[in-house]
């Protein structure tokens, strides 16, 4: 029925002019579900306070609630005919609803709460659809579904999280927003947290790693304290770009997080020397934006300046984890080589105030669309490395979007971690044999295979004239026959 309903709601998108791609359709989508779960969770609340004696006071005023201007009813529960449609219908979204949602962003101090929430995300989007009849459709799709059960949401979030991973080979940028989530489970793996403990990711985008952590660590016997933990002491995200932000905290809500403590914010604008001991995190799962390049004012907030927007993000993340913390950040391959000032103090800042304890190496297609091979970089802070484990992946193929990574081409990877073995694909690096004056990562595997010696020029040359010999003479030969 879900997935009917997210296909219905495609091919209505696709007829109005103001939705061009996959990330309007995922934008578009996103607000519309939010103000859906919305209502659900009020009614549900509602319901509680009934049971409890208390009375229930909605966030929402009632020509703003879902049932009256989204899915208005008759008395026999058919969508009234006279709803708002057409020019009426956008009319009212634009210039009535948009605002007042979006004066929740100032009317809360409080930037963790469902009120600042409700603001924040309808102050970074707005309404595409230029057709009143196209959203009316939608609406009434949309109102089909329903957020009341874990099993709903669960089915939810699998049709959302493809709606985000269809965005990556939509252009503008879109594959930002997805990391293979075979990937991701892998590094939560090694990692390992445990309720209790706060997971952090200050790139968040869609919000993948923190969903994902939310999965492993959900489990039927969790305590009413545990849960409450899970729920609102446990996930914290930061991201900069609005429909990234809108993605995320839906993303997260349809996985099970009621309140999602994820905030729009450019992570890089915080001085890494503000970052005090309450701001810290048990673990910190990231996958940063590569490239980039921060203005010169952002990169003065950081002990290594450069223009590279992951190298920034590194700095931030091992200030960020407590002492004892742990962390895996996917980072590009060049990171561990390149013989640039910023490249090798970084390494250095690395490898002397963490333990970097293992180097998982990503074959070429692990992301789909991006150009470059990336690294995962799994570390301790507050101990300094003396050994680096390298674990070359090699699923067999060659990976791309019709032969994606999944979980059993980690599954080796997951289960060697833990001792670390040399193998065909991993060996270990002693920080001793590390040039301290490039503090030089390269992955070069001592197991591999040598390939055979290039031949010489001279030989190659005598090669090509001994095959030029050959074909003159059967040419020859063609020719006695004619």
């Amino acid at each position: 029925m879900f997935e009917n309903a997210f296909n219905n709601i495609d091919r209505a998108m696709r007829n109005d002019e103001g939705l061009a791609s996959e990330l309007d359709y995922a934008e578009q989508t996103s607000w519309l579900l939010f103000l859906k779960y919305l209502d659900d969770m009020e009614q549900e609340w509602a319901d509680e306070a009934v049971l409890r004696g208390d009375d229930y006071t909605p966030l929402l005023d009632e020509p703003y609630r879902w049932g009256t201007w989204a899915a208005p009813k008759t008395a026999d529960g058919q969508f009234d005919p006279n709803a708002r449609t057409g020019k009426d219908l956008i009319e009212f979204v634009n210039g009535e609803l948009f605002p007042y949602l979006t004066s929740f962003r100032d009317s809360s101090d409080n930037a963790d709460s469902l009120e600042y929430k409700i603001g924040q995300i309808f102050t970074e989007i707005s309404n595409r659809f230029r057709s009143g009849y196209t959203l009316r459709d939608v609406l009434e799709i949309v109102d089909t579904l329903n957020f009341g059960s874990t099993q709903a949401k669960h089915e939810l979030s699998d049709l959302y999280e493809t709606r985000i991973k269809r965005m990556g080979n939509a252009g503008r940028n879109g594959g930002e927003y997805y990391t293979p989530r075979p990937l991701i489970r892998a590094m939560i793996q090694v990692v390992q947290p445990v309720i209790g403990e706060t997971i952090y990711d200050g790139a968040c985008g869609s919000a993948g790693f923190l969903c994902e952590a939310f999965d492993y660590l959900r489990r039927d016997d969790l305590s009413a304290t545990q849960w409450d933990t899970l729920q609102t002491r446990t996930f914290y995200g930061q991201e900069k770009k609005s429909l990234a932000y809108v993605l995320g905290v839906m993303n997260l809500i349809l996985h099970g997080v009621d309140a999602p403590n994820i905030r729009h914010t450019n992570t890089l604008a915080e001085n890494l020397m503000d970052i005090q001991q309450a701001d810290r995190h048990d673990i910190v799962l990231a996958n940063p934006p590569f490239g980039g390049g921060e203005r010169k004012e952002v990169q003065q907030n950081f002990p290594i300046k450069s223009g590279e927007t992951a190298y920034l993000f590194l700095q931030h993340f091992i200030r960020k984890l407590k002492a004892g913390g742990r962390g895996a950040v996917v980072i590009k391959n060049t990171f561990l080589s390149n013989t640039d000032n910023a490249s090798v103090e970084l390494r250095k800042e690395l490898l002397t105030s963490c333990n970097l304890h293992t180097v998982l190496d990503c074959p070429s297609g692990t992301f789909q669309g991006a150009g470059v091979k990336t690294v995962v970089l799994f570390f301790d802070k507050g101990a300094p490395t003396r050994k680096v484990w390298y674990y070359q992946l090699d699923p067999g193929r060659n990976l791309g979007k019709t032969n994606p990574l999944n979980d059993a081409d980690l599954a080796e990877f997951i289960a060697l971690q833990a001792d670390k073995p040399d193998t065909g694909n991993s060996w270990t690096l002693g920080v001793e044999n590390i040039d301290p004056a490039t503090w030089d990562l390269s992955v070069k595997n001592p197991n591999a295979p040598e390939a055979e010696a290039l031949r010489s020029p001279e030989q190659i040359i005598a090669d090509m004239l001994a095959r030029d010999v050959e074909t003159a003479e059967i040419l020859e030969e063609i020719r006695g026959m004619l």
